[in-house]
């Protein structure tokens, strides 16, 4: 095995959380490695919206421009995935770690940021998969204006109910919520659906119908078909908390599953790690992975030094002048 220089943090993940805990950390003069696999969540988005002075830009090229960004200040980003992160022995130290690669490089890092996202579990039906990120979408923020006013369909969630259908109300009037399997609705959803103008069809959806690339209806298992030109479904989010689990990262309850247990600055249960953006909950947009990169940077950097300085301190100067 291959041994690569030791780096004072080492990022799991280059997306937006990753690189801004990188760049923070790196316009603090630390050595810092990301190690992306290339696999964002919103990568089937043409454009991201929401994101102030980089509304409609390409998540793609915002990522690139982040990666230059980190590079500038002296960041490493190479491309590859983190198989093993494992306290290192050698070192004796709290809060240091072996890290391991997928070419089977061995990196030593002082702090750990994990900012491996999430993966969207799409509904098994057919055509959600091809269509995610165009005209199947999940996000009425995200996605809201560029269909507003059009004939909107929402896929009722088994966790959530109507919920989306509710939300996704706000950006049009013509909104029909297809059950599916969901079987029952608490009474005060019924009312609000009703108060929202809001289409409920009842049975198990079966398809998507697509016509010259653009969806055009949603077809229902026993064949009828309701005209309809973008679809709303709430995927299944699971986090790609591996690398955390093996370490014994402590995990908290939320309505979406179980996350890792963090505090405001990201720092997990064991010492020395970091969670930020989906790695760490399941509701964090760009701009909210971006804040929560930007405080796992600034937490790490003080954390090294004032470690640093405590262990250089030379005895007996507690509360002493050292004179120049």
């Amino acid at each position: 095995m291959t041994h690569m220089s030791s780096y004072e943090v080492v990022v799991v993940g280059g997306g937006t959380a990753g690189l801004s805990a990188a760049l923070v950390l790196g316009r603090a003069r630390r050595s810092v490695l990301v190690v992306d696999a290339g696999e964002p969540r919103n990568a089937p988005a043409a454009h991201m919206y929401g994101v102030l002075s980089r509304d409609g830009m390409p998540p793609g090229a915002f990522l690139a421009e982040g990666r230059r960004e980190v590079r500038a200040y002296g960041g490493e980003v190479v491309q590859g995935r983190v198989t093993a992160v494992r306290p290192d022995g050698e070192t004796g130290s709290q809060g240091e770690f072996e890290v391991t690669l997928d070419d089977g490089r061995s990196v030593h890092a002082r702090r750990i940021v994990v900012a491996t996202g999430l993966v969207d579990e799409l509904p098994g039906l057919p055509g959600f998969a091809e269509r995610w990120g165009r005209d199947v979408l999940h996000c009425p923020y995200c996605h809201g204006w560029e269909v507003r006013d059009e004939a909107l369909g929402v896929l009722a969630s088994p966790v959530m109910g109507a919920h989306q259908a509710l939300m996704v109300s706000q950006w049009s009037k013509d909104v029909t919520l297809f059950l599916h399997t969901v079987r029952e609705l608490p009474d005060q959803e019924w009312r609000r659906l009703a108060a929202a103008g809001v289409s409920v069809v009842e049975g198990e959806v079966g398809g998507l119908v697509v016509e010259d690339d653009q969806l055009t209806g949603v077809r229902m298992a026993d064949g009828r078909v309701f005209p309809r030109t973008a679809m709303f479904a709430a995927p299944r989010l699971v986090p790609r908390d591996t690398l955390l689990t093996a370490l014994g990262a402590e995990t908290q309850d939320t309505p979406l599953g179980p996350y890792p247990a963090v505090d405001p600055t990201g720092l997990t249960s064991v010492p020395g790690v970091w969670a930020v953006g989906n790695a760490a909950g399941p509701m964090e947009q760009v701009v909210n992975a971006a804040s929560a990169g930007y405080r796992a940077g600034a937490a790490i950097n003080g954390e090294l030094l004032f470690s640093d300085l405590d262990r250089s301190a030379p005895d007996g100067t507690d509360g002493q002048a050292v004179s120049g």
